[in-house]
């Protein structure tokens, strides 16, 4: 079974350089089978970063067909690529939408990362969109199984990955799932 990529939502009261609190609300990407899954693997994983208690607010299906980590990059980015085929019956250009989020440290090396990942692409493309993505941080499903180097080696492996380009639906462009979670901290 093939598991899908989550946007999760967490609200936390952050400390900022001058030592007040603010309550800041983060989105996060983690690799699970289901909404439930995803919320026990985000508070998993934040509960690793965030000594003090947090909410997830909100698990939605990410829109993402591909993920790529790049090495020395600290910021994520949204690339749309349309892919060109030609319908035959109309005789019209068709363009299909997909989303790739890839890590970066500008727009100009975003764009050469996305053109670097369509490279091997057997039609033609365009790239008409690139925005840096609010996405914070991107955790991947591993076994438990693997040493830290092996989850960085099969996490960066995903760039190197063809994987199925996944076609989205309208309904999951918009379908979304609010999970109101609380994560209490206990003190002996």
């Amino acid at each position: 079974m093939s598991a899908t990529w989550y946007e999760c939502k967490v609200k936390y009261r952050k400390t900022d350089d001058t030592g007040t609190q603010k309550v800041t609300t983060e989105p996060y990407l983690v690799d699970a089978l289901s909404y439930t899954e995803a919320e026990s693997r985000i508070t998993e994983e934040m509960s690793a970063y965030i000594s003090e208690e947090f909410k997830i607010t909100n698990i939605k299906v990410a829109n993402y067909a591909e993920i790529h980590p790049f090495e020395n990059s600290d910021r994520w980015f949204k690339s749309k690529v349309s892919l060109l085929a030609y319908d035959e019956e109309s005789g019209k250009e068709r363009k299909t939408n997909m989303y790739i989020l890839l890590q970066a440290n500008d727009i100009k090396e975003a764009f050469d990362n996305t053109t670097a990942v369509m490279k091997n692409t057997m039609g033609d493309y365009t790239i008409p969109a690139i925005s840096e993505s609010p996405i914070m941080d991107v955790f991947p499903y591993f076994s438990g199984e693997e040493t830290e180097t092996e989850q960085l080696e099969k996490f960066n492996a995903l760039k190197a990955s063809k994987p199925e380009k996944a076609e989205w639906k309208e309904e999951m462009d918009t379908e979304e799932f609010v999970v109101e979670s609380e994560q209490v901290s206990l003190e002996a």
